[in-house]
């Protein structure tokens, strides 16, 4: 079982509304950009875990698998990268840029403790998936109930 603490979490809303607002009426121009806080978080994730494993899916199109970094230090994740600029052409004239490109680094609290030196990570199709094996301690126990 995981342990929720609303503290950390209405800490963690509290620091997503504080940079929210930080990006409006400072004299920044309005449109965000790829990277900006303004906008979704890149890359896009889904946490879930089973009695075993803690899987961190991140959404990295357009990002070559070699270049992208996964770290882990305690209960949290770090995935960066970066997504090159498709833009390097000479001679072109561009007249729409809405794909970013930039250095990226996100990092995110895990629901439970892991044992880190049972952690895969593999690239399908612009999908990384991270499989992260629970901490035997903070796996689930059985207890036998016996009779008296």
């Amino acid at each position: 079982m995981a342990n929720w603490d609303l503290f950390r979490e209405l800490d963690n809303m509290r620091r997503e509304i504080d940079e929210t607002f930080r990006n409006y009426g400072l004299g920044r121009s309005m449109a965000a950009g790829f990277l900006s806080p303004a906008r979704n978080r890149f890359p896009l994730m889904n946490v879930r875990e089973d009695s075993s494993n803690i899987y961190v899916d991140a959404l990295v199109p357009g990002v070559d698998p070699n270049g992208i970094d996964v770290s882990v230090l305690r209960n949290a994740v770090t995935i960066s990268g970066e997504r090159k600029s498709p833009l390097d052409e000479k001679g072109q004239v561009v007249h729409r840029s809405e794909l970013g490109f930039g250095k990226f680094s996100r990092t995110i609290e895990l629901p439970g403790e892991i044992d880190t030196e049972k952690i895969t990570a593999q690239s399908i199709n612009g999908l990384l998936r991270v499989t992260l094996a629970k901490a035997e301690h903070a796996k689930p126990k059985k207890i036998e109930v016996k009779l008296s």
